[in-house]
């Protein structure tokens, strides 16, 4: 036993490391966001799936392995509906990562808001009068909410009492707190879909459940019929005692969702939702056994392209070049899967070049891979590279045009800036014709005068001053055609 754990643990590096504890983070986030949930036992059934998957590749199984296979496949299009909510939640709280919506709470302020919404409702519940608070959390809620009116006044006693007031305009909708500021009023929350698993709910107590299924809001609900105060959160409903009991809930609401400015050692983070990370990292380790562990080493050939780097201006590299080389590498299937073969390249510099015939070793530091891989060798370990100094040379520009000019006008001049230009060409070439020529002006677009800028045509052995192509304009100008119209 000990010794197979020693030969999975040989080949672990520090990568795998991180790789684990990245993973393990991601699992015990899901875990901990789905554990409130009422969509967590869809969670825990697909998770039980996916562990008999990835036992059944570990141990080879291949007919489990294809259907499983193919139930992933299209599971994938299921859950996007299935937790559409949840996601929705999810990528709104990634949103709000390192932003800080409101200001840290001091316990006074805090305890002083539970105090005003549990004497509150205590008070509209002696005097069955119906109510609706949403005190906000971490999730926004804007898109949840509709109608209402804006308020942003800060939350007293006396506030609460006369939005509620049976003669006020907005009392039958909800009030949004957020810490002690009253935001809005008479607004208007979504139904809960599930409201008959809780009995016979009257509207406030629907609305309320509602907002609590899809967001970490806290919903106070006082009725007017009955006179008692129920509390939802967390796809939950159910009814407090009283004023006492419901202050409670809130400080902890408030204590949870508002923290003081007082940083939590790691060892309190660690000691959070113990259940959850332990599962995480014994999943992130079966993920790694099964996917990550390093097993055999295979090479595998690549034919990949030389680039010359460096190279002055002034030199040039004759034909024929060696374009590419085969590179062996050596490693796992894991770390080839993830090597993409277009990112791979042999780099020369040319930075010390001399003229005539060279000769470089292709070594090992030239190919750029990844940390997993190694080289196990390169074909040709040394290639021939014949260098010339480049000749400058004078060539003037030549003009090429096509079409005819419009009805009625014939060209006049053609005039070219700069007329020529400075080239540098091979030895060899010296004392041949360079053409350097335009790209074809078309001369059915003239008019009284036309400026062109036109490309350049040059053989692909020349190289300009700069490494830059020059850039040329050329103005035709044009008459009157007074030569006898042609029948």
């Amino acid at each position: 036993m000990i010794e197979n754990v020693l030969t999975i643990l040989q080949p672990f590096r520090i990568q795998d490391i991180f790789d684990i504890a990245i993973i393990s983070i991601m699992i015990s986030a899901l875990l901990i966001w789905f554990k409130d949930r009422a969509s967590r036992f869809v969670l825990i059934g697909i998770t039980l799936l996916g562990v008999i998957y990835l036992l059944a590749r570990f141990f080879h199984l291949y007919l489990t392995t294809i259907v499983l296979q193919a139930f992933f496949a299209i599971l994938l299009f299921v859950l996007v509906v299935i937790f559409q909510e949840d996601l929705r939640r999810f990528f709104e709280r990634l949103a709000l990562l390192g932003r800080f919506r409101k200001k840290l709470f001091t316990v006074a302020a805090f305890n002083e808001s539970a105090e005003i919404i549990a004497q509150t409702a205590a008070d509209l519940a002696r005097k069955k009068v119906g109510a609706l608070i949403v005190i906000q959390g971490e999730d926004p809620l804007d898109r949840h909410l509709t109608g209402g009116n804006n308020l942003d006044g800060l939350l007293s006693q006396s506030l609460l009492e006369s939005i509620f007031d049976p003669h006020s305009i907005g009392h039958d909708g909800a009030v949004l707190v957020d810490g002690n500021r009253v935001m809005r009023f008479g607004c208007h929350l979504p139904l809960s879909a599930n409201a008959a698993q809780h009995g016979n709910l009257g509207l406030r107590h629907t609305a309320a459940l509602g907002l609590s299924e899809r967001s970490d809001a806290l919903c106070i609900v006082v009725s007017e019929e009955r006179g008692s105060i129920s509390l939802a959160k967390g796809e939950r409903i159910g009814e407090v005692a009283n004023a006492s009991a419901l202050r409670i809930e809130l400080e902890a609401f408030f204590a949870k969702r508002m923290p003081l400015a007082k940083p939590r050692p790691i060892l309190l983070w660690l000691k959070e939702n113990p259940r959850e990370k332990l599962i995480a990292v014994a999943l992130a380790c079966l993920l790694w056994i099964v996917f990550g562990y390093q097993r055999e080493t295979v090479r595998r050939d690549f034919s990949v392209p030389i680039q010359y780097l460096n190279a002055p201006v002034e030199w040039v590299l004759e034909d024929p070049k060696v374009m590419e080389a085969k590179v062996m590498l050596m490693g796992t299937t894991q770390a080839f899967e993830l090597l993409h073969p277009d990112s791979l390249k042999i780099s020369v510099d040319l930075k010390q070049l001399r003229p005539g015939i060279q000769e470089i070793t292709l070594t090992q530091e030239m190919v750029k891979t990844p940390s997993n891989l190694s080289i196990a060798g390169i074909i040709p370990e040394r290639i021939k590279v014949v260098t010339s100094r480049l000749l400058p040379l004078t060539v003037p520009i030549e003009v090429l045009t096509e079409n005819k000019p419009p009805q009625g006008f014939a060209v006049q001049t053609i005039t070219v800036t700069p007329a020529e230009v400075k080239a540098l060409i091979p030895r060899r070439l010296r004392g041949k014709r360079i053409r350097i020529m335009t790209e074809p002006l078309d001369l059915s677009l003239l008019d009284v005068q036309k400026i062109f800028a036109p490309g350049l045509r040059y053989p692909s052995d020349i190289q300009f001053a700069g490494g830059k192509t020059p850039v040329v304009r050329v103005v035709v100008k044009t008459r009157p055609d007074r030569s006898p119209a042609r029948r």
